[in-house]
């Protein structure tokens, strides 16, 4: 049986995601910029993901995120599941945010 590696990992609710240390982001009027610094490529974000980007500076589980979003934004618990858990994987593999998943001792 093999084991996923770290940058392999899936993300799930309890999840915790942080902000990778090799970038730097910059607030644009409610909007975010990032810069892979291993890679030089730019990300935008829009108002929603860069309220992620915020939360994401410290690491927290994908389900206080969530939490976060649905009481700050008009959406429907489905429609924001489905779009985190998006923005989440697209960051991922961007390279800019570890996902650390809990295993049960």
């Amino acid at each position: 049986m093999s084991y996923p590696q770290p940058d392999q990992q899936e993300i799930a609710e309890s999840s915790l995601v942080v902000a990778a240390p090799d970038q730097i982001s910059s607030d644009l009027g409610g909007e975010a910029v990032i810069l892979n610094m291993k890679t030089g490529v730019y990300h935008g974000l829009n108002e929603v993901g860069a309220r992620v980007w915020d939360l994401i500076e410290q690491p927290k589980a994908v389900k206080e995120i969530k939490q976060t979003l649905l009481e700050e934004y008009e959406v429907e618990a489905d429609a924001c599941t489905n779009d985190l858990f998006s923005l989440l994987n697209n960051l991922k593999t961007a390279g800019l945010i570890q996902v650390i998943n809990e295993t049960a001792a």
